[in-house]
């Protein structure tokens, strides 16, 4: 009888050594995994990915040898349909959080935060949110709910975002890479938490509310 179990494995690639180190005390506070492997160039990443059991999370830098954000999180998608995938960056303007999100990762977290809000985000992405943690954001977007709308999921979080930048259900569905009919789903949720019932209304209290 095979006896033999998965290990969990995490890798982080970074070029800055020093951060690394900080990002492996972190995560193993958050799961305690079997193994972090580090890595400073991405070829370095997918290298240690491939030895041993699949990853059940990368930790990645925007920035660092041979990182392509529009090439290289499709590529892990593929290969690691399983294991979810955080960017962690200096880049932390919410255009670049945005484009980051978009590209179809689990999660942004800006190097600017502290600490906690990085274990907060750490812990929310493994029970299954979605996190886009920018410096000027603070805590509230790691759990992915608003003090005053505790009913809000991060997706919709995110979805209300892009109703206030004007996008239309499709646009939103692009942005986000989901369907336009989930899009629209997520849309009247957040309206319905919200008590209101027109886009503009939901628009004006996110802004309101800093959501």
């Amino acid at each position: 009888m095979n006896t033999s179990t998965t290990r969990k494995r995490v890798i982080i690639a970074d070029d800055h050594p020093i951060f690394r180190e900080g990002l492996r005390r972190i995560i193993a506070e958050v799961d305690a995994p079997d193994e972090i492997a580090e890595a400073a160039t991405y070829d370095e990443a997918l290298t240690c990915a491939r030895l041993g059991d699949a990853p059940y999370m990368f930790v990645l830098d925007l920035c660092f040898p041979g990182m392509d954000l529009a090439r290289s999180v499709p590529a892990l998608r593929r290969e690691f349909p399983r294991a979810s995938i955080i960017i962690v960056s200096m880049a932390d303007d919410r255009t670049s959080s945005d484009r980051i999100m978009a590209a179809g990762v689990d999660g942004f977290i800006s190097k600017a935060v502290d600490t906690q809000a990085m274990i907060a985000g750490f812990r929310a992405i493994q029970q299954g949110e979605f996190v886009n943690i920018r410096a000027d954001r603070g805590l509230a977007s790691a759990s992915g709910i608003a003090p005053q709308f505790p009913g809000l999921t991060a997706r919709q979080i995110e979805v209300l975002r892009l109703v206030t930048d004007g996008l239309s259900n499709k646009e939103i569905a692009r942005a986000l890479d989901i369907s336009p009919f989930t899009a629209r789903l997520h849309v009247s949720a957040a309206m319905r938490e919200l008590g209101v019932d027109s886009r503009a209304g939901a628009a004006a209290l996110a802004v309101k509310f800093g959501l």
